[in-house]
């Protein structure tokens, strides 16, 4: 009988497989599985030194590196609970989401330590470096941290660890999807949702012991967490990191020198390589470009191309994982006549993620495959003339709830207990999922990240002049309409009211210099996916239902003629 605990699943596995290679830095020797289970009973005692117990909350804000596992699988071990924070969050989101969860301890890498470095947050008693495991005293520069001693060469050896029972329904890590305001939801997932699932997506493509994976996703996202991470511990293959973000000079060298047999990625990944590189080859002559036309000649071009590829990510891939949006069908055309090794899967962090998925086998442009074994797909609101209605789901992988936010939790759950995605699609009669678009306002970013619009409404909002604004998506930009106190902006004018032409002037240069300073103060406090890469003027109210909410539906398509 499996117990679906993280810790449970990793000591078998370290029992299997002790000697194997388990998490390293490419091009350099990696971590053992008996290695890596020592450094994490060295931070499970720097955890209990520091009074860091069962239930009480672990942050993870770190680049990916051996010891971001090292810190997650000892937090798990010790019965604490994880909060992973994504790397490009602001520090005024990083301090919302510390404060929220309560969180007693943060792990912190030196290149993000800036962030924190200056911000009183009460709940955090302890700071640590995931670089060296080394404790931070308060008030300490980022110049000093690398001076710092580890915590294990710091200390004596002490008595036996003893670890606590750890169950299926305990909770194992909160992960904030968004923190920009305190209305911000922790996604509570339990040891059997991210245990069960990380076992379980080997149903659909199978990983062994000698499976080299390369890490080039944020492993704060469930995604890389699960699929990029629990993943291959448990089933005794090998992760590698980068120590640089993975810049094509820095990411070029690494496939070569690991030559990953897995890879994870998200749509951006590929499809620029495939307009920046692949692309541009087939339009450089007239010939050339006349014959990729054709059909059966473009599939023979996407062939040659798929082998120049597969050298470039080192010659040994079989698995080319995508998934966080929806994949450009001109680029996954490409994938699938020039023989790549892409598999596309469906998920949400409240579903640990994964709900769908195809493997290279069982491609099919547009569809994110099948449910995954043991997951429940339906459809809700079906239109009968598209088949299509709201994606719900039920499973082991489905999450406990929102963390303090029973009113939303509730929300997005049926009454009969099915969970309620928010995205829209339909089947095909082989059982193939087809992602239509999302229902809710959600915006995805171009990485995968979720972009939460009411989120950045509010920072606009609260500035001077605003009445109220809506936050949309178009070809890829971030865009916001904005309606004014044009009333209080034209009363500093009135001096010039005799002046029709230089009123109207004045008026309208102010208006154009308050939206450039919303959008200059909103960027400045939000993550780098959340930017507003444009920022327009809405002359009158928005429209609204009943209940005073916008209707957004009638903006997207003004926003888009605004921007040509």
């Amino acid at each position: 009988m499996i117990k679906y605990t993280v810790p449970a699943l990793l000591e078998e596995a370290i029992q299997k497989f002790h000697d194997q290679p388990a998490l390293g830095f490419a091009g350099e020797e990696p971590l053992s599985y008996r290695q890596l289970d020592a450094r994490i009973n060295e931070t499970a005692r720097l955890l209990m030194h520091y009074g860091i117990g069962k239930g009480d909350k672990a942050a993870i804000l770190s680049s990916n590196m051996p010891n971001w596992g090292v810190v997650f699988f000892a937090t798990l071990r010790m019965g604490a609970v994880v909060v992973p924070i994504l790397p490009d969050f602001h520090t005024n989101e990083i301090k919302t989401i510390l404060e929220h969860a309560e969180v007693k301890i943060l792990f912190v890498s030196e290149n993000l330590y800036h962030k924190i470095e200056k911000t009183d947050i009460p709940p955090v008693r302890t700071v640590v470096t995931t670089d060296n495991l080394a404790v931070v005293p308060p008030g300490t520069p980022v110049s000093a941290l690398g001076s710092l001693t580890a915590f294990c060469q710091d200390t004596e050896a002490e008595a036996p660890l003893s670890f606590p029972e750890t169950e299926e329904e305990d909770l194992a890590t909160i992960i904030y999807t968004s923190g920009t305001t305190g209305s911000s939801k922790g996604v509570m997932l339990t040891h059997k949702n991210i245990a069960w699932t990380g076992k379980q997506c080997w149903t659909i493509e199978k990983i062994y012991p000698y499976d080299k994976l390369l890490s080039i996703l944020p492993l704060s996202h469930t995604y890389e967490n699960t699929l990029g991470l629990l993943l291959p511990m448990f089933h005794g293959a090998s992760v590698y990191y980068l120590r640089k973000p993975p810049v094509p000079a820095v990411l070029l060298p690494a496939l070569q020198q690991v030559k990953p047999t897995k890879v994870l990625s998200v749509p951006l990944v590929i499809e620029k390589i495939f307009r920046g590189k692949v692309y541009p080859e087939f339009q450089k002559s007239p010939v050339v470009r006349t014959l990729y036309k054709v059909p059966p000649i473009r599939k023979i071009l996407h062939r040659v191309a798929g082998k120049k590829l597969m050298k470039t990510f080192g010659g040994e891939l079989t698995f080319f994982g995508i998934g966080g949006s929806k994949l450009d069908s001109t680029v996954e055309r490409f994938l699938k006549e020039a023989r790549f090794p892409y598999a596309i899967g469906y998920g949400l962090t409240e579903t640990s993620p994964l709900l769908a998925g195809t493997n290279p086998r069982t491609p099919r442009i547009g569809s994110t495959g099948p449910a995954m074994q043991g997951v429940q797909l339906r459809l809700a609101d079906v239109d009968p003339a598209t088949g299509e209605g709201e994606i719900q789901a039920r499973g082991n992988n489905v999450m406990k709830g929102y963390y303090k936010n029973q009113e939303v939790t509730d929300q997005v759950f049926t009454e009969d207990g099915w969970f309620r995605t928010g995205d829209l699609g339909s089947f095909d009669k082989d059982g193939f999922l087809r992602i239509k678009g999302r229902i809710k306002n959600m915006i995805v970013g171009a990485s995968g990240e979720n972009i939460y619009p009411e989120e950045i409404e509010s920072l606009i909002n609260r500035m001077r002049y605003v009445v109220e604004s809506l936050v949309v998506e178009k070809k890829g930009k971030l865009v916001a309409l904005i309606h004014l106190n044009m009333e209080e902006i034209e009363r500093q004018y009135n001096s010039f009211k005799n002046d029709a032409v230089l009123f109207a002037e004045k008026i309208s240069l102010r208006k154009d210099e308050i939206l450039r300073e919303i959008q200059e103060k909103v960027n400045a406090q939000v993550n780098k996916f959340s930017k507003l890469q444009q920022v327009l003027f809405q002359q009158d109210p928005f429209e609204k239902t009943p209940t005073q909410k916008i209707k957004r539906f009638l903006y997207y398509q003004k926003a888009e003629q605004k921007q040509k």
